[in-house]
């Protein structure tokens, strides 16, 4: 059951942060009155949300052997490529943290929001989603056995 769990977790948190990093994106191209404002938090939430939700699964499942051991991750070229993915995805959004949590800080205080970097934002989460999808190809040829 915990097997099942993990992997029904894990699928949900790619489906989540899928849909909420391209909702972000186009959240971004604007309009950046109140209303928009919100729709670029309310995606950026989710995404932060199905961030951590994937990448504690994603951690159970490597470290607790509960699909695969951890020795078959470890010696697969797939699984290093989904990793390196992922930190990339990782490093791009460091940026995007920042400059959202002083939109947030701005919008919260009823000052003005400089919302110059969101075009720049918008582009680094269509990349996300692209490795998002990069990941899942990974995961998949994992599962039947590539990479090995």
């Amino acid at each position: 059951m915990l097997r099942w769990t993990l992997a029904a977790l894990h699928l949900t948190a790619l489906g989540i942060g899928l849909g909420a990093v391209w909702v972000r994106a186009r959240a971004l191209r604007g309009p950046f009155d109140p209303a928009g404002l919100h729709r670029v938090f309310a995606a950026d939430s989710w995404w932060a949300l199905a961030g951590a939700l994937w990448i504690a699964t994603g951690l159970w499942r490597l470290l607790a052997g509960t699909e695969k051991p951890t020795a078959y991750y470890m010696h697969n070229h797939l699984f290093y490529l989904k990793m390196a993915a992922l930190l990339l995805l990782l490093l791009m959004e460091a940026r995007a943290v920042v400059t959202l949590i002083r939109w947030r800080t701005a919008a919260s205080g009823g000052g003005p929001v400089v919302t110059t970097a969101a075009p720049g934002l918008a582009r680094v989460s269509y990349i996300q989603a692209i490795l998002v999808l990069i990941m899942v190809a990974a995961a998949t040829g994992m599962a039947r056995g590539y990479g090995q």
